[in-house]
């Protein structure tokens, strides 16, 4: 009797055993199965073409941006340093592609978007139509940004790129992304006029420098000196609207005398020291102004 119930009571647990792997077996099945899903969602979504078509909408761009955003951010982690220098470059087409074809898609708001500037209360009263946008085009690091005389645009936010390349890349792209994000913070210029201060540019204009001659093989090589020239002639000698010295009379305006002295106390060594000085002195002089600009003869280093 005894040996009867003992066998039944192991052919019980036997059955309870099968089916717990059963169903173990089953659930692994369905998570498998489950996974493989949303893998193959993933593999699905094709962002759209980075060629403008009107048929495209608003949201087609904004996804696909995200999706660039999300699959570099991935490969970044994986690559080599000099592999990322390439995906930096090829990125930075990317979403300069896409921000073009959203641009053309959101003419009509870029073109109104000052008008809701209020001067009472000297801020903006946005309708909430424009605050969804913004909030989607946050979604992808992208904003509105004014770039004076009534124009917007659409910029990547400040830190994007450096955010996603941060010691992923080579020093020279390191340096020089980290420079140009710090750079984008705020608007540079507008209305032919200068809208940092005379002391940021002087630091710019010795940054950019200072990275030529530290990276004279770099890529980057001829954009920096694009940048480097644009801000030594800047910073020597202003704009239309900001000039650094009174034309009708050679006459230095003291705050840029005061930032003058500043960098050759500095950076005395600098080349763009050396030409600040050669500046004032030809100013005192009264060196008449189309031969001031002949004897600076700025060498793009």
């Amino acid at each position: 009797m005894i040996q009867k119930s003992l066998a039944a009571f192991i052919l019980l647990v036997s059955i309870f055993s099968c089916k717990k792997e059963a169903s173990k077996t089953s659930i692994q099945e369905v998570e498998k199965d489950t996974a493989l899903k949303v893998e193959t969602n993933e593999d699905i979504f094709k962002p759209v073409d980075t060629v403008c078509f009107s048929s495209n909408t608003t949201e087609d761009y904004i996804k696909a941006v995200e999706w660039y955003k999300n699959k570099t951010a991935k490969e970044v982690a994986d690559n080599s340093p000099e592999q990322n220098n390439k995906l930096y470059e090829d990125y930075l087409k990317i979403r300069n592609k896409y921000t073009l074809c959203l641009s053309e898609n959101l003419s009509k708001v870029l073109i109104y978007y000052a008008n809701y500037y209020d001067s009472e209360t000297n801020s903006y009263k946005f309708p909430e139509n424009i605050k969804k946008l913004s909030a989607e085009l946050k979604k992808g690091d992208l904003e509105f940004r004014e770039v004076g005389e009534g124009y917007t645009e659409i910029w990547s936010v400040p830190g994007h790129y450096f955010s996603v390349f941060k010691n992923k890349v080579t020093p020279d792209y390191n340096s020089y992304i980290e420079q140009l994000e710090k750079e984008s913070e705020g608007l540079y210029a507008a209305d032919a006029g200068i809208m940092i201060s005379w002391k940021e540019l002087g630091d710019r204009t010795v940054f950019w420098e200072n990275f030529i001659k530290k990276y004279p093989q770099s890529p980057l090589l001829p954009r920096a000196k694009e940048i480097y020239g644009n801000y030594i002639t800047d910073y020597l000698f202003g704009m239309d609207n900001t000039p650094t010295y009174e034309y009708s009379d050679s006459k230095l305006y003291d705050e840029n005398r005061e930032e003058f002295n500043r960098i050759i106390r500095k950076y005395p060594n600098s080349y763009v020291a050396e030409k600040a000085k050669a500046l004032m002195d030809m100013l005192d002089a009264k060196v008449p102004n189309e031969e001031i600009h002949k004897r600076i003869n700025i060498k793009r280093k």
